[in-house]
């Protein structure tokens, strides 16, 4: 094999170091800079990428924020919404209930002064029936016609001190 002669050890280290220098140039002036660029953009574009992350998720926050910030308004209205349509319904009961009340006062008044006519009336037809049983027992017991004007006073005495 040539490459283990010795005698032609001197030209192949030549031309090894020429290749080596002239690779090494060309890797440094053309290839490297190069990958060093892919890799500059690709480094850019995900700090690029990140920052877009970091600004959407803060977006993201800023939005969840202001839709808790909604709820909990929407939560406080509608409570006092309740709040204020259970006091307007509570409102509504108790002037219901006071208007009802008033009604069956005023028809227990009727009511009670129906029932002292009646009465009154009652007794009135007692007393001209018991001045009527009066005259009648008067006249069998006595065979003579009864004085009117001493049978309705005591007739009255006798009702008064019934009722009293």
């Amino acid at each position: 094999m040539p490459q283990l002669d010795v005698s032609t050890f001197a030209p192949q280290l030549v031309w090894l170091a020429i290749t080596f220098i002239v690779l090494y140039v060309l890797m440094s002036k053309l290839g490297l800079p190069r990958v060093s660029g892919i890799i500059e953009a690709r480094r850019k574009r995900l700090d690029d990428d990140l920052a877009r992350a970091a600004e959407t998720k803060a977006e993201a926050e800023a939005v969840l924020a202001a839709y808790q910030k909604a709820m909990a308004e929407a939560r406080a209205q509608a409570q006092a919404a309740i709040k204020e349509r259970t006091e307007q319904f509570a409102a509504e009961a108790a002037d219901r209930q006071r208007r009802l009340a008033e009604a069956l006062a005023e028809q227990t008044r009727a009511a009670e002064r129906e029932i002292g006519a009646a009465k009154d009336r009652a007794f009135a037809e007692i007393r001209d029936v018991a001045v009527d049983v009066a005259r009648s027992i008067t006249e069998k017991l006595t065979g003579s016609p009864a004085d009117e004007g001493k049978l309705g006073p005591a007739v009255d005495r006798a009702l008064t001190e019934r009722a009293g």
